[in-house]
């Protein structure tokens, strides 16, 4: 499917400048399932202020998907100018379904049925994108994970976007995400020791900190549950 450039001018005293208007993301998305048929591009809404809407992208052939979307004459999103984590644990979600029923004397009734289903969590990589060639953006994407256990592994887009090679370093090491094809994917923050991903939402804090030779306050408070009980000083 082909696309042309949208653009509009605005005139600044003598000047007149061509402004490229960026094309939305149904529109966008229309074009990837043209291109690649059977992926999975999903427009997710943002209903807050901003309103800055994303493209969820399938693992599967989101790496070609981003080659595309930095490569495309109109789109060119040859910047990516931040990439972060975001943790999704389970959550519990409550239907309610209405049922009207029309009571004896003729007057209708709404009856509701709640039920409870488990929402399974997730890890999320999302990507802000940007056109420095025709300063347009964002498009911002983001991928999911299958789970937040065993299924924590994404296509990395350091490949498309070498900015992206310490971010997605962040996001390994602070959220787990592990980022097959990248090209040097280690902890960037913590040690390479360190046990577990500090940003994730149910990470717990240690008790004790192996870099605190002195703990104090609150710090201390908590070690003193892994030091040996000191015996009273005996009197001379």
């Amino acid at each position: 499917m082909s696309a042309r450039h949208a653009n509009s001018q605005l005139s600044i005293g003598k000047f007149i400048f061509t402004v490229t208007i960026l094309e939305t993301l149904e529109q966008i998305r229309d074009r990837l399932l043209a291109r690649f048929p059977g992926a999975a591009v999903v427009v997710v809404p943002n209903p807050v202020v901003a309103a800055q809407s994303s493209l969820l992208l399938g693992a599967a052939q989101a790496r070609d998907i981003a080659l595309f979307l930095r490569d495309d004459p109109v789109l060119r999103l040859d910047y990516c100018s931040n990439a972060t984590g975001v943790d999704w644990p389970e959550k519990e979600i409550i239907d309610t379904v209405k049922t009207t029923i029309a009571q004896p004397d003729g007057a209708p009734k709404i009856f509701e049925r709640k039920t409870k289903r488990l929402q399974p969590g997730c890890l999320e990589a999302v990507y802000h994108l940007y056109s420095t060639r025709l300063q347009h953006g964002p498009v911002i994407i983001r991928m999911r994970t299958g789970n937040r256990t065993d299924q924590v592994t994404l296509p990395s887009l350091t490949p498309v976007w070498r900015s992206c090679e310490f971010q997605e370093r962040e996001i390994y090491d602070l959220f787990g995400i592990v980022f097959d094809g990248h090209p040097d994917l280690r902890r960037i923050l913590m040690w390479d020791e360190f046990k577990d991903h500090p940003m994730r939402k149910d990470y717990v804090e240690p008790d004790d900190y192996e870099w605190e030779p002195t703990p104090h306050d609150e710090v201390l408070a908590k070690a003193k549950a892994h030091y040996p009980a000191q015996s009273p000083k005996s009197e001379a």
